[in-house]
Parts: structure tokens; C-alpha cells; sequence
């Protein structure tokens, strides 16, 4: 979402403006254009030449050395962020003050925005930065954090800038379209594990990456995201409410208490088929256990099928070949409105990759192929078939 795009990166005098040299390569790396101005105390941290030798453009720093340069960058830019943005920046910007290169753009720039804000816990706290942060809210800006834990000073609070990556993800869902306000998506991720005893389990190998990254574009494009997670070493994406489940009826249950609130649900989850006929708290004999009962588990899908009223049900279906009938089958018997056939056997598709290889099946009976991608890219268009059921209601 921020491919071609031109950042506008404001870096004030905080100890945190070393950060800013990694904001700025991150946001290169999606794609964007970044032009870095600077206030003097900020120069105080970092050099403007460091920034220069990142982004390769000059770095703004002087008010008067171009006295329309206020004017033209505000104009030029897409999105301006302020990482990171003090106490004193804050409170400047909140009263319209413009005695620094910085604060006349901000007053000429008219875009999304968003502030990082980095300074002691109890500056962070006093009543008037507090008023300032809230009344920019207010007005649309994004306030990423800020975090809590070890400061410059030595002492422990709330006042530490965020994550670069938390910002970086703060300005895609800035710049994406919020299409799916509105909305509120159960998305289910990654495995189960079926107990044996207290050492082995019956699971299988998807690593949660395409339901990961169906909940990060979902947040994205502004739906309320709630993911029911099986045991995945993923990163949960921000600003989503995850909820873990480590068997196949840990997450029935947690699907099935959080369907109430849902518009749509999307089951990208490879619930195991199979529970041992045996759950013991001790470790198993190998040389006692000469074979082993398995009993089917709950097929949540197909529930969710019979209860799912006006949701829109997204399904998915790992097979060994495009079979595309089977897959049809499947949507015919559990209800669903979309479902997501993988090829397996595919390179580049399945399991524990960052790519996918997808074939659309529609409920009233289109079928898309789609070219390997990455699976953020899946994901939107899998949340695509969402947005049209949504602009058709």
C-alpha cells in the first residue's frame, strides 16, 4: 500500500531518533518515496547525513534556506509521519506554533498522518500533552503507542517510542482502503493438536501463515479482526484481538463464542481430522502401545455451516491435485459462500510457505485459478469476494 507513495518523515529531538534511520529503510523496502525533515534538536541525535544516505534524498533541516519548501513538500507528500514525536512537538503542533521547518509543514500539509510519541512516562502522563494526544485523535491523526518499559533515563514506564515495525504497519493501514469498516471478521489460523499424553500429539504441518495474513490485511482495510489461533511461532499481527486454541475443541469453542459478533468467518485453519482414543496424563510405554485408536474430530466448518445465518463463510480445502469437483462438493455441504481450494502438491503452495497457489470456487459456481503469490496477496483477493458480497447487500 505504499508502493510509489511519497512519506514525508519528521524526526525530533529525542535520544529515540536513531530509530528513525530504520523507519526510514523500512518504509523504502514497501515501496515508498521518503523525504526527511529535521529540527535542530533532533541533528542533535542523528545526522541529517545518515538520513541521506539512507533515503538518498536531501534531508531538510533549515526554514529559510527555501522559503517555499514548507509549501512545496506538504504539497508532494501522501503521508507524514512524525517518529519520534516529543513532548515538546506535541504541544507545539496542538497550538498551531510554525517557528521551525518542521511545524510550517505541518500546518500546510492537509493528508493522513500519524505521530509516535517518545519522552519520559511522566511527561507522557502531564495533563497538557495528554489533552494535545487525545484532541489530535480527535482530528484523525494516528498516535502509534507509545510503549512501555526501559527509557533513556533509566527509569521504567510508558514513554518509548514504538516498534519501527508497529509504525511501518501503522502507515499501511493508514494508506490501504478502508473498505471492510464495518465489518467484523473471525478468521481462524494454523493447527490443532490432538493429545496423546503429555509428550505426543496427532497435528499437522500448517504454520498459520495465510490465516495470519488474512487477519493482517482484514485489520488493514478497517474490518474489526478477531483470530482464533492454533499453535503457530507467526507473529500476531497488531491491533488484533487473538484468541489461542491448542486443540481441535479449544477451538470450536472459542469459534462458536465469538460468532455472535461476526459478519463473516473465514476457516483457514487445518483443524486435525483425528483424536487418539486416549488422553493420559503419563508418558506412554512405546514398547507397551502396540497401536494406536483414532475417533474423528468435530467438523467445525460443517457446524458453522448450519449456523451461520447472513455470514459470509469462507472455507478452505487442502487437496493433493486441482480438485476442483471435491472442493465444490464441500461447499455445497457445508454452506459456505467462498471456497479457497490449495494444490498441495504445488511448489510454492500449501503448507509453511510465504506463497500460495489458489483456486477461487463461488457459491454460485465460478471458479478463478489465480498465478502464485504471496499469501498478503491472497488474502485481499480472497477479502475482495468479501468486499462485493458487502457493496451487493
Amino acid at each position: 500500500m505504499l508502493s510509489g507513495s511519497n512519506v514525508l518523515l519528521g524526526i525530533t529531538g529525542s535520544i529515540a531518533a536513531y530509530k528513525a534511520a530504520d523507519l526510514a529503510r523500512r518504509l523504502m523496502d514497501e515501496g515508498a518515496k521518503v523525504n526527511v525533515v529535521m529540527t535542530d534538536a533532533a541533528c542533535r541525535f542523528i545526522t541529517p547525513y545518515t538520513l541521506e544516505s539512507i533515503t538518498g534524498n536531501a534531508v531538510h533541516v533549515d526554514l529559510f534556506r527555501d522559503p517555499y519548501c514548507h509549501i512545496h513538500l506538504a504539497a508532494e507528500s501522501d503521508l507524514f509521519i512524525i517518529a519520534p514525536a516529543t513532548a515538546n512537538t506535541i504541544n507545539k503542533l496542538s497550538c498551531g506554533l510554525a517557528d521551525n521547518l518542521l511545524s510550517c509543514l505541518w500546518l500546510a500539509y492537509d493528508g493522513p498522518a500519524l505521530m509516535a510519541p517518545a519522552m519520559n512516562f511522566r511527561m507522557y502522563k502531564n495533563r497538557t500533552v495528554q489533552s494535545n494526544i487525545k484532541n489530535f485523535k480527535k482530528t484523525g491523526v494516528e498516535i502509534i503507542g507509545p510503549a512501555k518499559g526501559s527509557l533513556a533515563c533509566g527509569e521504567e514506564g510508558k514513554g518509548r517510542m514504538s516498534e519501527v515495525s508497529e509504525i511501518v504497519e501503522a502507515a499501511i493501514s493508514v494508506m490501504s482502503p478502508h473498505d471492510l469498516t464495518g465489518h467484523k471478521i473471525l478468521v481462524t489460523a494454523g493447527p490443532t493438536r490432538e493429545q496423546i499424553d503429555p509428550v505426543r500429539y496427532i497435528s499437522n504441518r500448517s504454520s498459520g501463515k495465510m490465516g495470519y495474513a488474512l487477519a493482517l490485511a482484514a485489520k488493514r482495510r478497517g474490518a474489526d479482526v478477531t483470530l482464533v489461533s492454533g499453535p503457530c511461532s507467526v507473529d500476531p499481527p497488531h491491533g488484533v484481538s487473538i484468541v489461542y486454541a491448542e486443540t481441535s475443541d479449544d477451538m470450536e469453542k472459542a469459534v462458536f463464542k465469538h460468532l455472535d459478533k461476526a459478519t463473516a468467518v473465514i476457516m483457514s485453519a487445518a483443524v486435525s481430522d483425528f483424536r487418539a482414543d486416549l488422553n493420559t496424563k503419563n508418558k506412554l510405554d512405546k514398547n507397551i502401545v502396540k497401536s494406536l485408536k483414532l475417533n474423528k474430530t468435530t467438523d467445525i466448518l460443517k457446524k458453522l455451516g448450519s449456523r451461520k445465518g447472513k455470514r459470509f463463510l469462507i472455507g478452505f480445502a487442502a487437496e493433493s491435485g486441482k480438485n476442483v469437483k471435491r472442493a465444490s462438493a464441500k461447499l455445497k455441504e457445508k454452506k459456505l459462500d467462498l471456497m479457497v481450494l490449495n494444490d498441495i502438491s504445488q511448489e510454492g503452495a500449501g503448507f509453511d510457505t510465504d506463497t500460495n497457489i489458489v483456486t477461487l470456487i463461488h457459491k454460485k459456481g465460478d471458479v478463478k485459478d489465480y498465478p502464485i503469490m504471496k499469501k498478503i496477496e491472497v488474502a485481499h483477493i480472497i477479502l475482495d469476494c468479501l468486499k462485493k458480497k458487502k457493496g451487493s447487500s
